[in-house]
């Protein structure tokens, strides 16, 4: 198990844009990621169609990650994600205590 070594990136952007995304972030280190489906209930997200609100869609992109290269893969998705334009998506990182499973990431920095 290691104990501090971690970090989550969790990557909220629309529907289809989570390749280049990946990409990005593999060419910036990462060893790879998860991808989940979900919906957006943001400012941005209130349109309809026909007078029907519209449901966007979501990918929700989670890359664990050793904290030495946290930085340089927050700033390949945010570059490829285009995170600085309003309405485009959001990143974050969290700091893992735990993390097993993931012998291929251990000392890789």
């Amino acid at each position: 198990m290691q104990v501090n070594s971690h970090d989550l990136i969790v990557t909220i952007v629309k529907k289809g844009w989570s390749e280049r995304i990946i990409k990005a972030a593999k060419a910036a280190g990462s060893e790879g990621a998860t991808i989940l489906y979900g919906r957006g209930t943001g400012i941005h997200e209130q349109k309809k169609l026909l007078g029907i609100p519209i449901e966007p869609e979501k990918e929700i992109i989670l890359t664990v990650i050793n904290k030495c290269k946290t930085d340089q893969v927050l700033e390949a998705i945010m570059e490829a994600g285009e995170l600085k334009k309003p309405a485009t998506g959001i990143s974050f990182v969290l700091g893992l205590d735990k993390v097993v499973g993931i012998a291929h990431l251990m000392n890789k920095c």
